[in-house]
């Protein structure tokens, strides 16, 4: 089964100043970069796809199209020979190509990692599963900012817990830590 690597909505701008005022928050945005840095790599050498998702915000929106809060963030690894598909919704197949570039490329299997935890992330998670393909959610390239009633960690966690074993038909989310991604995935 032929996988892509996708990564959804790591931008400059991505995280909310007002959401972002805990420092753990950027702490971990900070992380999860570096561990995205490392699938990003390891996908390389495995031959496998990299696909950017990259959310264009309207005016005044802080993803923004041709901002400096728009671009993807310069420390992932990201190459020319890399694709890049642009949205303007939490799921990333929502009026994208995401679907056609898959379907060109033969894959059937997405190992998924980014933000925003509660929206890009598990609805695009989610979708996928309803088109057919199975997913590996990487439980620790992926995050979010605080919410009024939780903290990213508490988010993070609830979503790994309640995406792992998500099915519809033949097609599953499994959640896995960056270090056993490719190896089980």
């Amino acid at each position: 089964m032929t996988k892509a690597l996708v990564i959804i909505d790591v931008q400059n701008g991505i995280l909310p100043e007002k959401g972002a005022e805990r420092p753990a928050v950027r702490q971990r945005f900070d992380e999860v970069r570096g561990r995205i840095f490392g699938l990003v790599g390891e996908a390389r050498r495995q031959g496998l796809s990299v696909i950017f998702v990259q959310h264009n915000g309207g005016p005044g929106h802080r993803l923004e199209t041709s901002t400096p809060g728009w671009e993807i963030c310069d420390d992932l690894g990201r190459t020319n020979d890399d694709i890049v598909v642009n949205k303007t919704a939490c799921d990333s197949f929502y009026e994208t190509d995401l679907q056609d570039v898959l379907s060109r490329r033969g894959i059937h299997h997405l190992v998924v990692g980014g933000l925003m935890t509660q929206y890009c992330v598990d609805t695009t998670c989610r979708r996928a599963v309803s088109l057919g393909y199975d997913v590996t959610l990487v439980a620790d390239a992926h995050t979010t900012a605080d919410m009024p009633s939780l903290n990213v960690e508490q988010i993070v966690d609830h979503h790994n817990a309640l995406l792992d074993g998500f099915d519809a038909g033949a097609a599953t989310i499994r959640v896995r830590p960056a270090s056993e991604t490719f190896a089980s995935a």
